[in-house]
């Protein structure tokens, strides 16, 4: 099975920094859907590049064009900053990829894992709204206690020392880093060992000025043109709480949106790395098959 080729495009520039997508031609037929895939990375790392993983990229791609984007990074860019990366990136998919790739942008759903999935949940938030959204352990809550106090299962590990924290981390915008070449993940650590990440990625403090959050928390802002979600998580996950996917299909629920949650029973983070788990197989099937139904696909235009 090889890997698609994409076409790497410049979607914006600021603040000194080039902002990039990497963009796929899939599907078949004249004017497939998209599928913009977001990267992970606690919106502190990451990067388009190898997101989403080979074997979900090739499910996309048989029905499917798919970008994946970048954005600024916190801490050096904040929250409001980086959504709006990403609906600029979806307005200039939805210009361009029709020239670009073929694509017809008004099937449009956007796939994220982690930090990608909670700005997929806020993609849905983003006008004109997306057709579907797919969100995997990902998360509506910014300023609850998972993430505005010192974590148990991070205050487990070494602590890190702010001196070192800040050490992983500069003060000029950037829109991709590994959490490994670039040594960005003691910053993380330090942030959840201390109950720091909304600070710090906001800017705002939680306790102070929670009304300054209530914009960016999906599960807050659910109404009943919110476009029909995904949610996959698995209830052992020690980064991003099951109850977070749980919460925001109870608001979904709420407001009568098409929805489903899938639950992965003892996985972890991340447990759809490993395309050979059956973990794996089973959320790419439920993933293809439910984009394609709310994209609508017709049988003939997939492989």
């Amino acid at each position: 099975m090889g890997e698609p080729a994409p076409q790497t495009y410049v979607y914006k520039h600021v603040a000194g920094c080039e902002i990039g997508l990497d963009l796929y031609r899939g599907g078949q037929g004249l004017a497939p859907p998209l599928v913009v895939c977001v990267h992970g990375g606690a919106l502190i790392g990451g990067a388009r590049q190898g997101y989403p993983p080979p074997h979900l990229l090739h499910a996309l791609c048989s029905f499917a064009c798919v970008a994946s984007v970048d954005y600024r990074l916190a801490p050096e860019t904040k929250l409001p900053e980086i959504v709006r990366d990403l609906y600029d990136a979806l307005a200039w998919l939805r210009e361009r990829a029709p020239g670009l790739c073929g694509a017809d942008t008004s099937r449009l759903a956007v796939l994220g894992g982690s930090a990608g999935g909670y700005l997929t949940l806020m993609a849905g938030l983003a006008e004109p709204r997306p057709c579907a959204l797919v969100a995997l352990y990902g998360y509506g809550d910014l300023t609850g206690t998972w993430y505005s106090r010192p974590d148990p299962f991070y205050c487990r590990m070494p602590e890190v020392s702010q001196e070192d924290a800040f050490g992983s981390v500069g003060c000029a915008a950037i829109s991709s880093a590994s959490f490994t070449g670039s040594r960005r993940g003691p910053f993380y650590l330090y942030c959840r060992q201390h109950g720091l990440w909304p600070h710090y990625v906001a800017g705002w403090n939680p306790d102070a000025e929670p009304a300054r959050f209530r914009p960016y928390e999906p599960v807050h802002r659910v109404t009943a043109d919110y476009p029909p979600t995904m949610l996959l998580h698995g209830d052992a996950d020690t980064d991003v709480p099951y109850a977070q996917s749980v919460a925001m299909a109870e608001a979904l629920k709420g407001a009568a949106v098409k929805h489903e949650l899938v639950t992965f029973a003892g996985a972890g983070h991340g447990f759809d790395q490993d395309p050979h788990a059956a973990a794996t197989q089973e959320a790419t099937a439920r993933v293809k098959a439910f984009l394609r139904h709310h994209l609508r696909v017709a049988e003939r235009d997939a492989v």
